[in-house]
């Protein structure tokens, strides 16, 4: 995460979630106002507007953006600031490809909001990713899917296998 928003502002984050774990358990409503709970229930205790933005409204993002622009940038990076921490928190190795990739993201949907060009998908982003790990996580994505491929085939041959074995047990009971 640290790769995506910064050191500084991903070292708040987790401390003022508590943990990475209880970071990466936030929706990312949450992790976009994290910080700004004073006037989060003020404004609800008021009946006015809610905060946009909390701590990471000190990112780099926040301040490139124009001022009609920075509610959806806001929405945004809380977006991928949660599924970096998720990914930080839950894999099985480190590594801050994912964090690099998202941080791309951010920077073309302000180019999106600038000038129009569409940014690219999440999915193309993680493939991406994947490829660019895969041999560095060992290689085994190439023997994972051919086990994934060949496994319905015998699960299938198993039904088939019992099926016959129980229809010859019921053959042998009727003579």
């Amino acid at each position: 995460m640290g790769a995506l928003v910064g050191d500084t502002i991903a070292a708040r984050l987790i401390s003022h979630a508590g943990s990475l774990t209880n970071l990466a358990k936030y929706p990312a409503s949450t992790v976009q106002i994290l910080g700004a709970e004073k006037a989060l229930f003020r404004a609800l205790k008021t009946k006015g507007n809610t905060p946009k933005y909390g701590l990471i409204f000190h990112s780099t993002f926040i301040g490139k953006a124009n001022a009609r622009n920075k509610g959806r940038i806001s929405r945004y990076l809380a977006n991928k600031c949660s599924i970096a921490s998720r990914i930080d928190c839950f894999s099985d190795f480190q590594t801050t490809l994912f964090g690099e990739k998202l941080r791309d993201q951010v920077e073309e949907r302000l180019a999106f909001y600038d000038k129009g060009t569409a940014p690219r998908k999440n999915i193309a982003m993680m493939q991406e990713v994947i490829a660019e790990i895969g041999p560095q996580a060992g290689g085994g994505d190439k023997k994972r899917k051919a086990d994934d491929a060949e496994t319905p085939k015998k699960q299938k041959k198993d039904k088939k296998d019992k099926k016959e074995k129980s229809a010859k047990k019921a053959k042998k009971g009727e003579k």
